[in-house]
């Protein structure tokens, strides 16, 4: 396994591979500087030319680059789960996602590629989770809902079922949805009020 990126969100993925005993090669970063994290060496990712038998997690905590990198890397993607979490019936995990310590995931749910899903988050039944997504810790999505491309729903976040929640949009800290949120969309408090409608990705 190499891992693209070395920051602290790589240390977390570092953990979860070593306890599945997974074999760590060395991590990819685009800051020459950084040589080794958590014992593993660090190659400049400026010349590297990727090992199309190996896997590969892109370990970046943003979405947006995370979705650029992945799109720029002709190779196969795996995955990191991490054993203490909790994976119901028919549920599927897409290449490049991470699932981190006590996150709950329930019968049913889809979760796309290259996503987050963070420590002790709970996503209930019959959820579908658009690629690029992160499900920060302890944030609770109730049954039946979906999740659009891109968003990110904040620490702590409440989404109450059969809701929508599009493409691109923030669920801050702590917020709790209770009606079905646009695309680029930011959303705060309780109960949740939109603050800003974006243009795009960001």
């Amino acid at each position: 396994m190499i891992l693209i990126g070395a920051s602290g969100h790589a240390k977390v993925i570092l953990d979860i591979l070593e306890k599945n005993e997974f074999t760590v090669d060395y991590l990819l970063d685009a800051n020459p500087n950084i040589k080794e994290l958590a014992g593993y060496n660090v190659i400049e990712d400026k010349d590297h030319i990727d090992d199309i038998n190996q896997e590969y997690i892109v370990s970046i905590g943003s979405n947006l680059i995370r979705k650029r990198v992945s799109e720029q890397r002709k190779v196969k993607f795996g995955w990191a789960i991490h054993p203490d979490s909790i994976l119901g019936d028919d549920v599927s995990i897409g290449q490049g996602t991470v699932v981190m310590a006590g996150a709950i995931i329930n019968p049913s749910t889809q979760v796309g590629n290259h996503c987050i899903i963070n420590t002790s988050a709970s996503i209930d039944h019959d959820c579908e989770i658009a690629d690029y997504v992160h499900i920060s810790p302890s944030a609770t999505l109730c049954g039946t809902i979906e999740v659009g491309e891109g968003t990110h729903i904040g620490a702590g976040a409440t989404i109450i079922p059969n809701l929508k929640i599009g493409k691109w949009a923030t669920i801050g800290a702590g917020a709790v949805v209770i009606k079905d949120v646009p695309d680029y969309a930011v959303v705060v408090g309780n109960p949740g009020r939109i603050i800003k409608i974006g243009n795009g990705e960001e």
